[in-house]
């Protein structure tokens, strides 16, 4: 498991038990961990809502996130750095 659930979990120690299995967790996981959970992503299409911004935005986008204003993940696009 990588990153926390909303609500706790339910664990049914003794079907763990049986054959011998084990539940880890991690705040974020590792490249190997995240790798694996791009890759599931790729193959079945899921994908995220993203705010695509320019970097002249990166402040506004910090206020926003201070006022509670922010629905999706802000994105930086990296090619308005060039401009």
């Amino acid at each position: 498991m990588v990153g926390l659930p909303e609500t706790p979990l339910a664990v049914r120690a003794f079907s763990l038990a049986l054959d011998r299995r084990s539940m880890a967790g991690s705040y974020i996981g590792g490249v190997p961990e995240t790798q694996a959970m791009l890759d599931f992503c790729g193959r079945h299409n899921i994908v995220s809502d993203i705010e695509m911004i320019r970097m002249d935005q990166v402040n506004e986008a910090y206020e926003r996130l201070l006022k509670s204003d922010v629905k999706y993940r802000f994105v930086i696009d990296m090619e308005s750095l060039k401009a």
